[in-house]
């Protein structure tokens, strides 16, 4: 009878311990996530225009266009021309071309046409910002003066390059 009690002690005890749900092992650890935002900056343009230019007339002519800037949000900038294509170009004397004939224009940062846009030295300004991630536009004045009475009619042009530097 001892043995019955003693085997039956046991199963109930087994009993017992397989009604226990079953524990999961369990181990974690952790992923680093990581990336760099880099500073970058993009610059557009719109053209400028004079338009029609009657060089008999005792006046200067005017025009805007503009260029547009995005960079990376607290990113420093600074945007400069060059002189254009013209031959003997300067900053203060840019020149349109027709052929061998030559229309003198200006570029300014300002709308009284005061400040001379370039390379922010030499006399010239510059165009400054810090970014925001997104555009930020800026107006570009521009001025063929008057007294150009001796060019021949006919369509002048020249391409000047802008630079942001970041």
């Amino acid at each position: 009878m001892k043995s019955y009690k003693l085997l039956a002690g046991s199963m109930v005890a087994m009993a017992a311990i397989a009604a226990q749900p079953a524990l999961a092992a369990e181990d974690t650890a952790t992923l680093g996530v990581s990336a760099t935002v880099t500073s970058n900056c993009v610059v557009s343009t719109t053209a400028l225009s004079f338009g029609n230019v009657d060089v008999t007339a005792a006046a200067d002519v005017d025009g805007t266009g503009g260029i547009s800037v995005t960079c990376t949000s607290g990113t420093s900038w600074t945007a400069t021309a060059g002189v254009g294509g013209g031959t003997g170009a300067t900053f203060a004397s840019r020149k349109m071309a027709n052929g061998v004939n030559l229309l003198n224009y200006a570029l300014y940062t300002d709308t009284e046409r005061t400040t001379v846009w370039g390379d922010g030295a030499t006399g010239t300004g510059s165009i400054t910002g810090t970014g925001s991630g997104s555009a930020q536009a800026s107006t570009i004045y521009g001025r063929v003066p008057q007294g150009q009475t001796s060019l021949p009619a006919g369509s002048y042009s020249d391409t000047v390059t802008v630079t942001v530097t970041y």
